[in-house]
């Protein structure tokens, strides 16, 4: 009862906000087409729940988990990094980098974790979790997983909509994004910093 009374409308729309922009299902359409392409098929069932199970985990005992390894926020962020780059390589430069994936592996790799379930959207669990109710934080965690399901249940109607070319061009560009999200995991998490002239 008292878990009820801690549930705020407000809270769980911001906290949804927040996981929406974080997680960028929507922005990682090229990426999604991109590894449906070359599997065959996704199991959108599969994803959003590996996704949803890895990120609840993560918000009850991630930091105690990481702890026991010896592993603290920043090296897991790190580690996110460089998966995230290895698949921006994957769509810049047309290679392959990720071999053998079958349909049940490319759900987990790279799709659920680090795409959905990544470094940051775990590391924003944990801040969420200092700021806000749990019950409000899991209840935001299951309007995203939602939308992420149904996202990827369109993704082959996105896929015509946009055509070969729209896809070619995307992929590209998000590829670089993506380099870029990497770059700046890399550096946030290691202090190493960027000269901008």
């Amino acid at each position: 009862m008292q878990m009820f009374q801690l549930l705020n409308v407000n809270d769980i729309i911001s906290i949804f906000m927040v996981l929406f922009a974080i997680i960028d299902i929507t922005g990682s359409l090229p990426i999604i087409i991109d590894i449906k392409n070359k599997v065959g098929e996704i199991n959108e069932f599969q994803v959003t729940w590996v996704s949803f199970a890895l990120m609840l985990s993560f918000l009850f005992i991630g930091e105690s988990l990481l702890h026991m390894f010896g592993v603290d926020i920043s090296s897991f962020a790190i580690a996110g990094a460089f998966v995230i780059f290895l698949i921006a390589l994957e769509m810049v430069l047309g290679i392959e980098i990720f071999h053998n994936q079958n349909i049940s592996g490319a759900s987990i790799v790279p799709l659920a974790f680090p795409l959905i379930a990544g470094a940051g959207s775990m590391t924003t669990l944990l801040s969420l979790k200092a700021q806000y109710a749990t019950i409000n934080i899991v209840i935001a965690l299951m309007l995203n997983m939602l939308i992420i399901y149904v996202v990827l249940r369109l993704a082959g109607f996105f896929e015509k909509i946009l055509g070969p070319t729209g896809i070619y061009i995307l992929r590209k560009m998000f590829g670089i994004i993506l380099i870029a999200i990497s770059v700046k995991l890399f550096t946030a998490n290691t202090g190493i910093e960027l000269v901008s002239h």
